[in-house]
């Protein structure tokens, strides 16, 4: 490369010589900024210092006399875009940055760079100079390039990834770069992220470094703080420790600042202790078996020591658990009360739990024996399980403690201790002998308090505090040692029966057989303060001090079932498997029912194009095949390729798999072309959908599966790329069928084919479809061979008939006057009047008249008739307007049937009747119905569209695409002749898209990145930015965060609620909602709220009736927020529907301010909802809200449907801010007044105050129900002010348990949830909470596992009911 300035002379005789190529690309190539001369050189200060140095190259001295290609040289010989160096530069210039500035460095190995970059303030000329981009040792060997060239360039791309990496730039760089930027890059970055090191990767680093310079001072200066105040306490005892941290907290006068006004929470006794013996039962802490790394370890351990833990504790919780989070709920879960830190408290706490009882004398017992040390809820269950028998029940508590001994050997332990037996020892004289000899030797320090207890004090000079052995005669005494207590005011309970342990293990081991009390308080005296330093693991005592029992870690390499390896395809023509297989398909080739099918399969066009697809196939890793409808693309591309690998004696390796966008495709290919190969479904063809499967291994060639059931192959395979090629390592080829449609599935699996192609050059791929635009996929797979066939399409002419037509042949009229404004000015009035008349909605009388008219116009021939409507509650309604029609077989077809019903539309109408499909898009390709001779198309469609202005997902119904419309018409002449009728105008047809959108811009990125993780992507970022239509990693990132605070992911993990929602084609919000009601019991409620959200509001308000329609919205659930009462109306008119006539159910919608269409638009995405949780699997197929009584039990339970409706608006949530209280003085006291609603205040996170809107129902509300202190809302509208609507209130303990991460506030004053909102009260709630959270998702994934699971009587789900309910009270 060029360094000296005297070139500029040869440069200029040509524009496109190689000099003035690289003279361009080395103007961003400097050191220092000096012009490049000579003289400038030498008299440069960076050039002097890099020769002191010794390892800092000259440019000049280093550059070959002939310069390389730049170009070629590092994009390659075909590279025509830009270069690493001028990307980079051009970056710096756009922020206004100085130019990069590069060092060089030779190595033995080569040569090696770095950037420095820096800006230069315009104001006050200051430049801030940032430490040059280098590569951490482990990665060091990738800079050390072979040209000083080639290291700048590599030098300019780290630094491009660590400014821009959340930018797809890389797209623009030569591919060996692209390449670095996507792997090595990548995986550096993730590993600095999980390390704390995410700074390093911000867009702009110059601020990145003064935000982390002004942080390290700012903890520096706290450090300091910190020390200073431990040196204060250092010499006070551990229980004035802690009241002394919690007085110099208080002393703070803004430590309460933000704190004093928010809402205080409180968990009642009972319930508290539920969820305790829940959580204790559980007790799973870091499933997954992380660990974390001794760095963290140390900065955890020193940070919670200051927060007043016991390092003991601290060290041993980092070993049980995943990350700083769960080691502080560990702590507050495992740590004794009596021994956490004051700030962990509740104000005014008392240790211990203190039942309800009316029983003085099992309360006194209870409290006896919890003065050891033992949990009472542990005391209280050994009492009742020994009758009430103190000393038995000490007894087998203190052989739990010692041996660690399960339930059954508890019981077994009790069961042998006779009451007998205990009396006839209490007898025993030995027992007397040996108090009279310790009352001699130890004089006032012992003490009898009943005939079979005493009590010694301890004399132990080091230590202040007093000691006392507590002494209980056992049954084996003194063969066993006695039952023994602790007692010392202000010594944690772990302490005392650690000691107690140590204790029992000593006599046991050293003193039985013999009297071994005063042993025993010898060994004491001189044991405790070593105890006292080193008092052991928690573990060792936690099973009686806190009640819990033990649960083994998850080991998921143990769990996840062996996936074996398969081995890739090895052709061999002269194995006897190879051999039998060709002899076999070449003794059935002549064969009478072979030849028919052949004769049969010659008329297609496809067979005459058999060898040029065999070739294509053969000779390139990527084929794409476009054919016409009838082509016979879908069933015969596959079969050549399989034949000829068969008569080229390599049949064995044959395995294709061709994906269909639909269950019923995939059924009906599989019986076609195993129809045509003369064998039977699921030996030499077979299919794999969703819970069914008809394959054999080894046996089957062609397999048809749905797209989703191959992703799930490679979902499942572990998730690395290795994996995912070793998944398809038995395949030999991937047959991807109606790659035109452009759904998520089809987009994915080709990003994941992408990456197994550049893995296995044997792997082939072929993309069919009839529309098929080649370019794009051409393109796309432009680092692979690739070849491109056309197949013309074979289809009888189809005459088309449009709405006017069909208005003329039925004689149809729907009674509407003619309307001005008709978009048909060549059609009579009457028509044109009747067009209006019907609008742009379906006519379900229209379709029937058009049937009949068919019908008669074919009199005595045969020929079914195909109906194309948009969703299932078309169909039905379909179907019932043509009960009506005589001589009618009709019958559904939609994707939500079970494969059994879908496969009867391929049946003959019975004698004398004419067969009626009634079907959704699922009949548009890949299937063909013999029999069809006719098809009524509506022109519409339902697809999922996304609406960024109410960040809503809808299930919307739209026209349908002009292609989409003429595969509809192609099904009319498959077999002969035929007739299409579009139920819409020309001009309508004219105002069609060309084709579908692609998915992947119709859905918001929350749910494109769940779906992607869902499919085990780890990095989803990555993954997108290699589609064919990427979107920006920025955002993705931020949906990424937005699925975290929703409970879709914990970190990179997919919950078991993120996996229900991926498999919902719903909005996220709607999926969580009907998610949370099949798990709470309410789903019916559930449905509909989600079917409102979709549509709107059924309350209409005209302009001079507003107040009284608010009223009657209002009057169906005063107080409880706007979609309850829409709920509750919508409810009421089902039932009044069901039960009275038309007449009365539209007065009564009248007098309501209800509009009845809005209602049976609800009622239709209602049911679209509930087909689509049956098609997804997490409904049963039968299910009826008849008949499913667990799965509605709770749909009058509104605080619940309140609760889950926030849960699942998370976090579009507002905090209400009421104002002070106002009292006004009465005659039995002063009575508290409501406040005035203009005085409440709302906040959200995004946007500070909001106000509710006034069409609201609580836009005068002076309250709210259940003590709820917080609003949900579904979207925001701004005018002069920014409104909230669709509005649900509720309560804390719906927050807790249905919104964002909880955090403990260290300074003790409550918790912070979703990072915003405050609680006042104890941080074990938070952590109980927590936990209780992550069994939920534990019962969501049995769900998943086992859709027909029956939730009602679940204890999880039961307390979590209870509590929103109650509020975390008794009630």
């Amino acid at each position: 490369m060029p360094k000296n300035g005297n070139r500029g002379a040869n440069t200029r005789k040509s524009n496109v010589s190689l000099a003035s190529n690289n003279e361009d690309i080395d103007s961003n190539v400097v050191f220092g900024h000096a012009k490049t001369t000579r003289k400038a050189k030498q008299s440069s200060t960076a050039e002097d210092s890099a020769t002191k140095v010794g390892d800092i190259v000259p440019a000049s001295s280093e550059d070959p006399p002939k310069q390389p290609d730049t170009r070629k040289l590092i994009g390659g010989a075909s590279w025509t875009g830009k270069l690493p160096v001028n990307i980079l530069s051009e970056h710096c210039q756009k922020q206004r940055w100085a130019k990069p500035e590069y060092t060089m460095s030779k190595t033995p190995e080569g040569f090696s760079s770095m950037v420095i970059l820096k800006p230069t303030n315009p104001k006050t000329k200051e430049t801030l100079v940032l430490p040059s981009f280098k590569l951490p040792p482990s990665h060091k060997h990738l800079a050390v390039q072979p040209t000083a060239l080639e290291a700048r360039h590599f030098a300019a791309t780290y630094a491009l990834f660590r400014v821009c990496s959340m930018r797809n730039i890389h797209m623009m760089l030569p591919p060996n770069y692209r390449d670095l930027w996507k792997t090595a890059f990548q995986d550096l970055k993730s590993d600095d992220v999980k390390q704390g090191k995410g700074w390093m990767y911000e867009a702009d680093p110059f601020a990145a470094k003064q935000e982390r310079e002004e942080a390290q001072t700012l903890m520096a200066k706290k450090r300091d703080e910190r020390e200073k105040q431990t040196a204060k306490e250092a010499d006070q005892p551990a229980h004035i420790l802690s009241a002394a941290r919690s007085n110099g907290g208080n002393s703070n006068r803004n430590v309460m600042k933000g704190w004093t006004r928010v809402p205080k929470i409180d968990m009642a006794k009972r319930t508290r202790a539920q969820i305790e013996s829940l959580v204790r039962r559980d007790d799973r802490w870091n499933i997954y078996a992380a660990r974390i790394s001794e760095f963290q370890c140390r900065n955890i351990v020193n940070e919670f020591v200051g927060l007043g833990f016991r390092k003991s504790h601290i060290e041993e919780a980092v070993q049980e658990c995943k990350d700083r989070e769960e080691t502080l709920e560990w702590l507050i879960i495992h740590v004794p009360e009596d021994d956490l830190p004051i700030w962990v408290l509740p104000e005014g706490y008392t240790a211990g739990l203190s039942m309800a009882s009316g029983n003085v004398k099992r309360e006194a017992s209870i409290k006896r024996l919890a003065e050891a040390g033992y949990s009472s809820e542990r005391c209280s269950r050994l009492l009742d399980d020994c009758h009430g028998n103190e000393s038995i029940a000490a007894e087998a508590l203190q052989n739990e403690l010692v041996h660690a001994g399960s339930d059954e050997q508890i019981s077994s332990n009790i069961s042998s201790l006779s009451f007998a037996e205990a009396g006839s020892e209490y007898q025993d004289p030995s027992w007397a002998e040996e108090q009279e000899t310790l009352s001699s030797i130890f004089g006032e320090r012992f003490k009898i308090i009943e005939r079979h207890l005493f009590q010694v004090q301890l004399n132990i000079a080091e230590l202040q505090a007093p000691f006392c052995l507590s002494v209980r005669k056992s049954r084996m005494y003194p063969q066993q040692p006695p039952t023994v207590s602790i007692i010392s005011p202000g010594l944690p309970a772990y302490i005392r029966l650690s000691i107690i342990r140590r204790l029992i293990h000593h006599a046991a081991a050293d003193l039985s057989g013999e009297p071994m009390i005063f042993n025993m308080v010898d060994w004491l005296e001189n044991n405790i303060p070593k105890i006292l330093n080193n008092p052991g693991r928690l573990h060792d005592v936690s099973a009686v001090a806190s009640g819990r029992s033990k649960k083994p870690v998850l080991n998921p390499e143990k769990e996840l079932k062996a996936r074996g390896i398969p081995i890739q395809i090895h052709g061999n023509t002269r194995s006897p498997q190879n051999l039998d297989i060709f002899n076999r398909w070449q003794a059935k080739q002549t064969t009478p029912q072979q030849q028919k099918m052949l004769a049969a399969r010659q008329t297609l066009p496809a067979w005459r194009l058999q060898e040029a697809i065999v070739n294509a196939v053969n000779g390139h890793q990527v084929t794409i095949i476009s054919g016409e409808t009838g082509s016979g693309k879908s069933t015969q591309c596959v079969q050549f390729v399989l034949d000829d690998m068969i008569k080229r004696q390599i049949g064995a390796a044959a395995s294709l798999i061709c994906t269909q966008p639909r269950r019923i495709s995939a059924i009906g290919l599989a019986d076609r072309v195993s129809d045509e190969r003369c064998s039977r479904v699921g030996d030499e063809v077979g299919y794999a959908i969703r819970g069914e499967s008809k394959q054999k291994s080894g046996t089957t060639k062609i397999t048809f599966v749905t797209t989703g059931v191959l992703l799930r192959r490679l979902q499942t395979s572990g998730g690395t790329k290795d994996d995912i090629v070793a998944a398809l390592a038995d395949v030999s080829h991937v047959v991807v069928d109606e790659v035109h449609e452009r759904s998520l599935d089809v987009d994915f699996l080709l990003v994941l084919l992408k990456e197994v192609l550049g893995r296995r050059e044997d792997l082939k791929v072929i993309l069919m479809s009839a529309t098929l635009d080649a370019g794009v996929f051409e393109e796309y797979f432009s680092n692979f061979s690739v070849a491109t066939i056309e197949i013309e399409g074979r289809t009888y002419p189809v005459e088309d008939y449009y709405l006017d037509d069909v208005i003329r042949l039925t004689g149809f009229n729907s009674g509407s006057r003619k309307n001005e404004e008709s978009d048909e000015d060549d059609v009579n009035p009457s028509v044109a009047s009747t067009i209006q008349g019907i609008g742009m909605k379906i006519n379900y009388s229209l379709i029937a008249s058009t049937v009949l008219a068919i019908d008669s116009g074919l009199g005595s021939q045969e020929g079914g008739i195909l109906i194309f409507l948009p969703g299932t509650m078309e169909i039905n309604r379909t179907l019932d307007a043509l009960r009506g029609c005589p001589n009618m077989h009709a019958l559904p077809l939609h994707a939500s049937l079970m494969p059994t019903e879908q496969r009867r539309v391929f049946s003959p109408a019975p004698r004398g009747k004419r067969k009626v499909v009634v079907a959704t898009n699922v009949a548009e390709t890949s299937i063909t119905i013999e029999d069809i001779v006719a098809v009524i198309d509506c022109g519409k469609v339902k697809e999922t569209s996304f609406d960024p202005q109410n960040n809503m997902v809808k299930l919307e119904e739209i026209w349908a695409s002009r292609a989409a419309c003429k595969q509809r018409r192609g099904r009319a002449g498959r077999v002969q002749a035929g007739v299409c009728y579009k139920l819409y105008t020309r001009i309508a047809e004219a105002k069609m898209a060309e084709r579908p959108e692609p998915e992947i811009r119709r859905v918001p990125l929350e749910q494109l990145c769940l779906s992607v993780r869902a499919m085990g992507v780890i990095d989803v970022p990555a993954f997108l930015a290699s589609a064919l239509t990427p979107p920006e990693t920025l955002a993705v990132k931020g949906a990424v965060d937005l699925l975290g605070r929703m409970g879709a992911l914990d970190g990179n993990e997919l919950t078991a609620l993120g996996r229900h929602l991926s498999m919902i084609p719903a909005d996220l919000r709607c999926g969580k909602l009907m998610v949370y009601g099949a798990t709470f019991g309410c789903l019916e409620a559930c449905l509909t709220i989600a079917a409102i959200l979709t549509v709107k509001s059924p309350f209409v308000s005209p302009q001079p009736k507003r107040e009284e329609s608010k009223a009657a919205r209002l009057s169906f659930g005063p107080g409880q927020g706007d979609l309850i009462c829409d709920l509750r109306a919508y409810e009421e008119w089902s039932q009044r529907k069901s039960s009275s006539n038309y007449h009365d159910v539209k007065f009564w919608c009248d007098q309501n301010y209800l509009a009845s269409r809005i209602l049976d638009d609800i009622s239709s995405n209602r049911s679209q909802y509930l087909s689509s949780l049956k098609e997804a699997g997490f409904l049963p197929s039968t299910y009826h809200s008849n008949t499913q009584a667990s799965l509605n039990s709770q749909n009058s339970n509104t605080a619940l449907i309140r609760a889950l409706v926030a849960g699942a608006f998370n976090p579009q949530l507002a905090r209400i801010d009421f104002p002070d209280k106002k009292f006004a003085p009465s005659m039995s006291g002063a009575v508290e007044l409501d406040p005035e609603a203009r005085t409440i205040k709302f906040f959200n996170q995004d946007n500070g105050r909001v106000f509710v809107h006034p069409s609201s129902t609580l836009f005068d509300a002076q309250g709210f129900q259940g003590g709820s202190v917080y609003l949900s809302y579904f979207n925001k509208m701004e005018t002069k002010k920014l409104f909230i609507r669709e509005l649900t209130p509720f309560n804390a303990y719906s927050l807790l348990l249905f919104s964002g991460p909880i955090t403990l506030d260290t300074l003790g004053r409550g918790l912070i949830v979703d990072g915003w909102l405050r609680l006042r009260g104890w941080a074990r709630i938070g952590v109980l909470v927590s936990r209780l959270r992550m069994m939920l998702d534990e019962v969501l994934a049995r769900k998943i596992d086992n859709p027909l699971l029956d939730l009602g009587t679940d204890e999880v789900v039961a307390v979590v009911r209870k509590l929103v309910e109650f509020d975390g009270l008794d009630r």
